[in-house]
């Protein structure tokens, strides 16, 4: 159980050194007496070790929930190892295996962390994600599982709130071994992340045959990921896969907002780095959440509130077993309810565990002594050993999302839906997720243009609400409205009329197709555009501007001949009188949101609109740009 604060990125430019350099720096810092005695003591340690774990100290870097900020949970991370001559973390470990004292080092450091962790005032319903070095486990007597539930009760945390982090990187088959000894021997609640994910040579087989219960996505799958569509297709897969086997995600090394967009499209469900906060020396600066990531879940347009409040009117409220519940308790709650054959489980906090089935109890219920032999406590099973893993999506995910992660999954009852605290929320059945698809495809169909194929006002108005109320960053919006658009109409006729708002409909799909970017058509020939996080508002202005002069050069090709040439066509104004009509062009207002503006309402953004409008159209180049005040 070592590598406690391990493998872990403490800065930016922190490399990780080899093997035989971390047992030089140990010999360095020890004379060959010491080690001598230090290789032959597995229960405590002598010196230098002594002197090395009492010198070390701890940092925490939060776990955070993606789409709310809300913190997860802490990951301890060693400090102070630079004092004695260790290059990096994992340099510790190396030499206290060299040594032979790679469990008592492991136990020392162990409680240390989670003594700093029980100060926390929220410790009790968070985690901590403290790294294991399987290779404490390949000598027989060592690295038992139950120090650790000791020094949990010591602080009086319960098995739940330690996640153990084991490394891919080297073969964890002793660790897993012991793991499930303890889970069966102890009805223990602790679990395990897979942590290094994709760095090691078996992971498709790992998350397979291994069953954890998260897995944390090494840093080499996402760096680069948002300029790299074949790396992000690759992470998205594998992220899937997890999910359909109900394990949670963990992003590490998060550092910036396109590696948080990226997180976020493919599904994780927890990221920690420094997008979120870098390591803390004191646990009692980790804050509850952090609004940053809230922030920019709120930015992120492709997440949909319409979609979270169909899914809460068809998700079922089914109430969940907890983990810690007697047998005897599941059989009279089967026995209770006769209609259902399965039932979502939660640990002490509220997670989902995933769901007891009434079948696979049947062994033990039909059987004349089965009853009473699971009932015994002395000679029971436990819950915990007959929960099956469940598809788990977050609920404010996209519907489309949620039946990607079920439609992978083989003969699953549905999904468990979890909250902003990756708390359980709900249970939606395979026929749910099918009403809940067909809603959202009635409501789009009801509001969507069905010229443009876009969508209307409805979804216009959850944009504009939402880039209204978020002051944190810049947004803009763009109304675009057509010159002369009914002369040519009454003279082309509405077939080309309609052929021409296609067109332009289209052009707005090229011009404005990027993922920080809103289209849609208001009716008729008048349209929308807008673009949440405007990093280079000139930029933007170009884009419009040029996206004018696309459409004046691609409409020339509805009008004949001599329309092309004279630059004009002759119609009936609506007096009768004959008159000389422009060929059609697009006059844009365009509306800068900039995060000061505090008159951030549509009492002020129409009026603002309805006056650049008229500006834009008599403007030589049709654009007309305003700021809300």
């Amino acid at each position: 159980m070592v590598a406690l604060f391990g493998r872990k990125r403490v800065s930016r430019d922190q490399t990780r050194d080899s093997a035989p350099e971390a047992r030089s720096a140990a010999s360095d810092a020890a004379p060959p007496a010491a080690q001598e005695t230090a290789s032959h003591r597995t229960d405590g340690l002598a010196e230098p070790w002594r002197a090395i774990v009492a010198g070390l100290g701890h940092a925490f870097q939060p776990v955070v929930n993606i789409h709310s900020g809300h913190t997860y949970g802490l990951e301890a991370l060693l400090r102070g190892y630079e004092d004695f001559g260790f290059a990096t973390a994992n340099a510790v470990f190396d030499a206290a295996f060299a040594d032979g004292v790679l469990d008592a080092v492991d136990r020392a450091l162990k409680e240390k962390a989670i003594a700093a962790y029980a100060v926390w005032p929220f410790c009790h319903d968070r985690k901590l994600f403290m790294n294991i070095d399987a290779r404490i486990f390949a000598r027989p007597g060592a690295g038992s599982l139950g120090h650790t539930r000791e020094a949990l009760r010591a602080t009086g945390l319960a098995d739940g709130a330690i996640i153990l982090d084991v490394s891919e990187r080297a073969p964890f088959n002793d660790f897993l071994a012991e793991f499930l000894h303890e889970k069966e021997t102890h009805r223990s609640s602790l679990r395990y992340a897979v942590d290094d994910f994709g760095a090691g040579l078996g992971s498709l087989q790992t998350l397979y045959g291994a069953h954890p219960d998260f897995i944390k996505i090494d840093r080499t799958l996402l760096a680069g990921a948002s300029d790299d569509a074949r790396k992000k297709i690759f992470f998205s897969h594998i992220v899937s896969i997890a999910h359909l086997l109900g394990i949670m995600v963990v992003a590490e090394g998060v550092e910036d907002e396109a590696e948080y967009f990226v997180c976020k499209e493919v599904g994780c469900d927890l990221i920690q780095g420094f997008v979120v906060c870098p390591p803390l020396d004191a646990v009692a600066e980790v804050e509850r959440e952090y609004l940053n990531v809230r922030d920019l879940s709120r930015r992120d347009r492709r997440q949909s509130r319409s979609d979270e409040r169909i899914l809460l009117e068809r998700m079922e409220t089914l109430e969940p077993i907890g983990v810690e519940t007697r047998m005897l308790e599941v059989f009279e709650r089967f026995r209770s309810e006769k209609a259902r054959t399965f039932f979502p489980v939660v640990d002490a906090s509220g997670e989902p565990r995933g769901i007891i089935r009434e079948g696979d109890l049947k062994e033990y219920t039909y059987s004349q002594f089965g009853r009473d032999l699971m009932t015994n406590r002395a000679y029971g099973r436990s819950l915990e050993q007959f929960i099956t893993p469940c598809p788990v999506a977050a609920i404010n995910l996209a519907a489309e999302r949620i039946l990607e992660i079920f439609s992978g999954a083989d003969q699953a009852e549905g999904l468990i839906l979890i909250d902003g605290q990756s708390k359980y929320a709900g249970f939606l059945s395979a026929t749910a997720l099918l009403r809940v698809i067909n809603d959202k495809n009635l409501t789009l169909a009801r509001d969507q243009n069905p010229l443009s194929r876009l969508p209307g006002n409805t979804v216009i108005h959850e944009f504009l609400s939402e880039c209204l109320g978020d002051a944190s960053v810049e947004h803009a919006m763009i109304y675009y409205d057509f010159d002369n658009f009914k002369p040519f109409n009454d003279h082309y006729g509405f077939r080309q009329g309609d052929r021409a708002i296609q067109a332009f409909a289209d052009l707005l799909r090229r011009q404005f197709g990027g993922s920080e970017d809103f289209i849609a058509h208001v009716g008729g020939d008048d349209f929308v555009s807008g673009r949440k996080s405007v990093a280079d508002f000139p930029q933007l202005e170009a884009e419009v501007a040029r996206t004018l002069e696309l459409f004046r050069e691609e409409v020339t090709a509805f009008y004949d001949d001599e329309a092309r040439e004279s630059g004009f066509i002759t119609v009936a104004d609506r007096y009768g009188t004959e008159r000389k009509f422009p060929l059609l062009t697009v006059s844009a207002a365009l509306v800068r949101i900039r995060p000061e503006s505090d008159q951030r309402g549509d009492d002020r953004l129409s009026p603002l609109i309805a006056g650049l409008k008229k500006l834009a159209k008599s403007d030589p180049n049709h654009l007309a740009v305003g700021v809300l005040p």
